[in-house]
């Protein structure tokens, strides 16, 4: 299983005040409040654990089928350069982040090494971007490779009845879109 998320850096600067009273408590368990009020750079900080929570939250709805809000409950631990782990309800995903001036991408896996296509690409080209992708791993038709969506909005890719993808994630936030999957 895949999970992602981007933040766009700029655009969460300008929507979100993460410093307002109650903000950090609602989001982050006490650990994770520390290693923001510690961190050197404390806005990258809650954008990093907040796109590990995501990325991991999208790889447990797609195992059980369920939407929920709850991120106080996906507790993050960083560990060595962007690697992190996720743990919710016993379970552990593996989180891998891209952070620049624009933009903070994680990834996050069941294991550590999970082997998927990832790319960063312009919000309105995601889907035209994945089935590119799968044409060039398949040498299927590009206009035969369609998205399907889960009752939860999950999405995969399917040549006709033949799936293409066994777990995809897509996010966008401002100017940012990105795309993971796993060939089926």
């Amino acid at each position: 299983m895949i999970g992602n998320d981007v933040i766009d850096l700029s655009l969460a600067k300008k929507e979100s005040n993460w410093q307002r009273k109650g903000f950090l408590k609602k989001l982050f368990s006490n650990d994770e409040q520390q290693l923001i009020l510690e961190a050197l750079n404390s806005f990258e900080m809650v954008w990093r654990l907040w796109s590990m929570k995501e990325a991991a939250y999208k790889i447990f709805t797609q195992q059980h089928s369920v939407r929920f809000f709850a991120p106080k409950k996906f507790e993050c631990k960083l560990m060595q350069d962007l690697k992190g782990v996720v743990c919710y309800k016993g379970q552990q995903f593996y989180t891998s982040s891209i952070i620049n001036q624009h933009y903070i991408f994680t990834k996050a896996g069941l294991s550590k090494e999970e082997s998927s296509y990832s790319e960063m690409v312009s919000p309105d080209q995601i889907d035209t971007m994945i089935r590119r992708k799968l044409n060039v791993l398949t040498a299927l038709k590009m206009s035969g490779i369609k998205q399907k969506k889960s009752k939860n909005g999950v999405p995969s890719y399917h040549y006709k009845t033949t799936l293409l993808t066994s777990s995809c994630s897509i996010s966008h936030h401002g100017m940012y879109g990105a795309y993971s999957f796993l060939e089926a």
